[in-house]
């Protein structure tokens, strides 16, 4: 039986997901990009485009992982949520779990090969219905995380607005680049890793917060 006593302890543990589910990612698709191969690049190649090919199974589980943390750490933020501004508070919660729930939709439903991955497709294919689903929960996690930034903005406003501001124009160049806009073509990879790596610091940094 759960006490009230237990509940602190229970809310830490829901908000050390968030501290734990960022680097856990990152570092995954940085070893795994590093030792690919099979003509895969980190500059040029999307990270969901690791789970094609050989042991493309290691990027799945990642992206299961990750979503699965980041909806626990979802519902420490909720639990947490200060009384004073309670309703940005669990706004802000409710966009997060968003981004988790986009990263269990990325592992579920496998990306199509876009710029020249696996070797031997075009630089773009037409959609599976894999790939759609794939895009329907990563585009929106993606739009969800920056914007909680700037709703969870209160009390640290420079960071999270410079976060979200860097956030969504390395994004925006990372899709204009696996759109094969000639000159970003081959950043493509360089700047969705960025991208997320600002999105998952920005992350592990409120978990810090609200513990």
């Amino acid at each position: 039986m759960t006490t009230t006593a237990h509940l602190p302890a229970m809310r830490t543990r829901l908000l050390n997901c968030g501290l734990l589910a960022g680097p856990l990612f990152v570092l995954t698709f940085l070893l795994e990009g590093a030792f690919k191969g099979n003509g895969y690049s980190q500059l040029r190649h999307p990270v969901s485009s690791l789970a094609l090919g050989n042991n493309g199974w290691i990027q799945t589980v990642n992206f299961l992982v990750a979503g699965v943390l980041t909806v626990l750490f979802a519902i420490g933020l909720w639990q947490t949520s200060a009384p004073e501004a309670v309703r940005k508070a669990r706004l802000g919660a409710v966009l997060v779990g968003v981004w988790g729930v986009g990263l269990l939709g990325a592992g579920l439903f496998t990306t199509d090969p876009v710029s020249g991955f696996p070797l031997g497709t075009p630089a773009t294919v037409e959609y599976t219905t894999s790939g759609a689903l794939h895009d329907a929960f990563s585009l929106p996690a993606f739009l969800a995380l920056g914007v909680a930034m700037v709703v969870l903005a209160r009390g640290w406003v420079l960071y999270s607005l410079l976060s979200a501001a860097s956030f969504a124009m390395t994004f925006m160049l990372a899709s204009a680049g696996f759109s094969q806009t000639e000159s970003l073509v081959e950043v493509g990879g360089f700047f969705q890793r960025i991208a997320v790596i600002i999105g998952w610091s920005w992350l592990a940094a409120l978990a810090w917060r609200r513990r």
